[in-house]
């Protein structure tokens, strides 16, 4: 092992790139309801509270799939031998810790928020993947659509969080349908392991329609914060132009033949498309505040 080979593995622990998918979005939410400018400390602790307890959340569930990442990811730090077992638990603890500490020092319901995100990691790595793919698929979404509660509860005084955030969570079924077909893509590695997914359970065509479903019902709740009146008619045109590809990629995945050549097509176009949700949010931000 090359001295490098830690500091790689704890690069590839972290996950960072997902550090944009929770704690960005939890900021960029944040910015949408308030419309206004908000301090920099506060930003920094939203941001950061949310991506290190993904992080953690990541090391831990890494920690218990080092048998099955020895077979289908030999790559992760932990097989690979980039990181010890016990750097691994170390390492998650000190990013749980930190995620929770920076999460009180806002407010009370955002540290509450956290530490259930916190358990639900938890039960998610231990109990659930094992258990059951699909119930898993579902806890990820759950997962996801907390950031927007989190991002109102933030800069809310006091603390609450209502129908503004909650109109957003719908967003989350996305990530779920996503985890679907990614479960579809990579079902000969998890038949290899034991992990009892939904295409397994199923098949992959059924599979693929209960993804759609995801798919369609994100479209369609997608732009409910402006029909309800939490948003403005700036978010409207990126979201609608999300929900259009989502509903479009919804149907083909029912009406095509779900090879594996479709299901990845329809999979990468539902996942490059996301960057028009957070482009919405800050439309939202910096033109909303104008009406």
């Amino acid at each position: 092992m090359t001295a490098a080979a830690p500091a790689k593995g704890l690069i590839a622990l972290l996950r960072l790139p997902y550090w944009l998918m929770t704690g960005g979005l939890s900021v960029l939410t944040a910015f949408a309801i308030t419309k206004t400018m908000i301090a920099p400390q506060t930003i920094l602790l939203i941001f950061f509270s949310m991506a290190f307890i993904t992080s953690a959340g990541f090391a831990i569930n890494d920690y218990f799939d080092r048998e099955s990442d020895a077979v289908i990811k030999p790559k992760r730090p932990i097989p690979s031998g980039a990181l010890s077992l016990k750097q691994v638990m170390a390492i998650s603890s000190v990013l749980f810790a930190l995620g929770l500490v920076m999460a009180a020092l806002i407010n009370w319901l955002s540290f509450a928020i956290i530490a259930v995100d916190s358990l639900l990691l938890l039960v998610y790595s231990y109990l659930v993947k094992r258990k059951s793919g699909f119930a898993a698929n579902i806890l990820v979404g759950v997962l996801t659509g907390t950031a927007f509660m989190y991002g109102q509860a933030t800069i809310t005084s006091p603390a609450i969080v209502n129908l503004i955030s909650l109109s957003l969570y719908p967003i989350a079924f996305g990530t779920i349908g996503g985890n679907v077909l990614r479960d579809i893509l990579s079902v000969d590695g998890d038949s290899k392991v034991g992990y009892p997914t939904l295409p397994q359970k199923i098949g992959s065509v059924s599979a693929a329609k209960v993804g759609a479903v995801f798919f369609l019902l994100t479209g369609l709740l997608a732009p409910l914060p402006f029909f309800i009146g939490n948003f403005t008619m700036y978010y409207l045109p990126l979201i609608l132009l999300w929900s259009v590809l989502l509903i479009y990629a919804s149907i083909r995945l029912v009406t095509s033949a779900s090879t594996v050549q479709n299901v990845r097509k329809y999979e990468r176009i539902v996942t490059m498309s996301m960057i028009l949700l957070p482009l919405a949010l800050i439309v939202e931000a910096v033109l909303g505040g104008l009406i």
